[in-house]
């Protein structure tokens, strides 16, 4: 489930993000995706390949990883996030749910690390805000 108001465009300096053509009040679930769900010995495969940016680690103690399908792998990074994603491993979906009320044309953002206010350094070069 993709709410129809989201799209991918151009984000400016992150290559591409997803954005919202509507306003949207906060805790909202604006996304639900299956995920495939990846071998440890495929992640580390996958970890040598361009597909490393887009994957997410994934498992209780997190020993695997996923391709989050819809548009999970779209979402860019930010240390001050507006949305926030919920793994549900039984089910092998990821939702994206907003923070807070967004703005018609906001791009929506979560922070990689998963905890929302998780400033640990990723692994390419952020500015913090």
């Amino acid at each position: 489930m993709i709410k129809p108001y989201l799209k991918v465009r151009k984000s400016t300096k992150k290559g591409r993000g997803v954005f919202t053509r509507s306003a949207i009040k906060a805790r909202t679930v604006i996304e639900v995706s299956p995920v495939i769900v990846i071998s440890r010995a495929d992640t580390n495969i996958v970890d040598k390949t361009s597909l490393h940016n887009y994957i997410f680690l994934w498992g209780a103690r997190f020993t695997r990883s996923c391709v989050a399908l819809g548009y999970c792998s779209i979402y860019n990074h930010s240390f001050r996030p507006n949305c926030e994603y919920e793994m549900d491993f039984e089910a092998d979906t990821m939702t994206i749910r907003t923070l807070r009320n967004i703005k018609k044309g906001e791009e929506l953002l979560i922070n990689y690390n998963g905890e929302n206010d998780d400033q640990t350094p990723v692994w390419f070069q952020v500015k913090k805000a």
